[in-house]
C-alpha cells in the first residue's frame, strides 16, 4: 500500500504500538518526503443519452443498516503501456454500501455489458438468494447498467434497481469514492503492460481494500470486519474536522511521538509492506 494516505498510517501505526498525532505525523512524513502527492485525470466511462428506461433514485438519504442492503456499482478504467503506446482497460466495481466491501469486480477491454455483468455474477454468487431479498442495486444511467440484459439479471434475482437523476458524482458517492481510492493509493503509481498483468494487480489490489486497509468511514475496520461484526461501524471521516474544532484548548496536549527515524522506518514499512495473497 505505497499511497496509503496520513490517516490510515496513522491508524496501522497505532496498532504497531507507534501513538502519534495525525498532525505530527503529517509533518514528520512532509519532512521526511513521504507525503503523497494527489494525481487528477479523468477518462468518460458514462453514456446516458440513450433511449432505454431509467429507473428512479431509491437510496436518495437512505443510510443502509446492514450488509447487502444496498450495492453501488460504476465503471472505471486502466491505463495499460504497451511499449510506446497507451491503452486503456474497464473494471467494473459492486461495492455493499455498507460495509464498503467489494463484493464483485470485473476487468474488460470495452464499454459494453459484458464486464458489468461479469462483476454482478461474482457478487451474486457470493451470498445465498435469501440473503439478498429486498437488495438495492444503486449506479448511473449508463447504457451498460439499463441495458436489457443487466436489467434482466437483477430482476431473476428479485433485486430493486435504483439509479441517478442528474448524474453527479454525489448521487453514487460511495462507487466514486471507491474508484478513487484504488486508482490514487494503487493504481496511480503501477505500470501495466497487459491484460493478465492488470488481473492480478486488481485481484490483489481488491483483497488490500477489502481486508488490510483501515477505513474512517466505517470506523477504521476493514470491510471485513465490517461484515463480520454485530456492531453497527462508527462513520469517522465526516465529522473529522469538526470534532477538531470542538476539541481545540479541551484537550491536553499530543503525547510525544517516537523517536524521529524508528516512525519514519515503521511507516516506511507499512507502505511497502508486500502481502501475499
Amino acid at each position: 500500500m505505497p499511497r496509503l494516505g496520513v490517516r490510515k498510517l496513522q491508524v496501522i501505526l497505532q496498532e504497531n504500538g507507534h501513538d502519534i498525532s495525525r498532525d505530527r505525523l503529517f509533518n514528520l512524513l512532509r519532512d521526511s518526503g513521504m507525503l503523497v502527492r494527489r494525481r487528477h485525470t479523468r477518462i468518460v466511462t458514462t453514456y446516458s443519452r440513450h433511449w432505454m428506461k431509467k429507473w428512479s433514485n431509491l437510496i436518495r438519504d437512505m443510510e443502509p443498516s446492514h450488509p447487502n442492503e444496498v450495492w453501488v456499482s460504476d465503471i472505471t478504467y486502466i491505463e495499460i503501456v504497451r511499449g510506446q503506446k497507451k491503452t486503456f482497460l474497464y473494471l467494473s466495481l459492486i461495492t455493499d454500501a455498507y460495509t464498503h466491501e467489494i463484493v464483485g469486480h470485473a476487468l474488460h477491454d470495452t464499454l459494453d455489458t459484458t464486464g458489468p455483468l461479469r462483476a454482478l455474477t461474482m457478487a451474486l454468487s457470493k451470498y445465498p438468494e435469501e440473503s439478498l431479498q429486498g437488495l438495492i442495486h444503486h449506479s448511473d444511467r449508463g447504457c451498460q447498467y439499463c441495458s436489457q440484459e443487466y436489467i434482466a439479471r437483477l430482476q431473476q434475482n428479485g433485486i430493486l434497481i435504483s439509479m441517478t437523476e442528474k448524474g453527479g458524482p454525489y448521487e453514487n458517492a460511495i462507487a466514486e469514492r471507491v474508484n478513487g481510492i484504488l486508482k490514487t493509493e494503487w493504481l496511480y503509481d503501477m505500470t501495466l503492460g497487459s491484460y493478465s498483468q492488470a488481473q492480478k494487480a486488481i485481484d490483489r489490489i481488491v483483497y488490500l481494500y477489502n481486508n488490510v486497509r483501515p477505513h474512517e468511514s466505517v470506523g477504521n475496520m476493514t470491510p471485513a470486519q465490517v461484515r463480520q461484526s454485530s456492531f453497527p461501524p462508527k462513520k469517522l471521516w465526516k465529522n473529522y474536522w469538526r470534532l477538531r474544532q470542538q476539541a481545540a484548548g479541551e484537550v491536553g496536549p499530543c503525547p510525544e511521538p517516537p523517536a524521529h527515524g524508528r516512525l519514519v522506518a515503521a511507516a516506511h514499512r507499512i507502505r511497502a509492506a508486500a502481502v501475499h495473497v
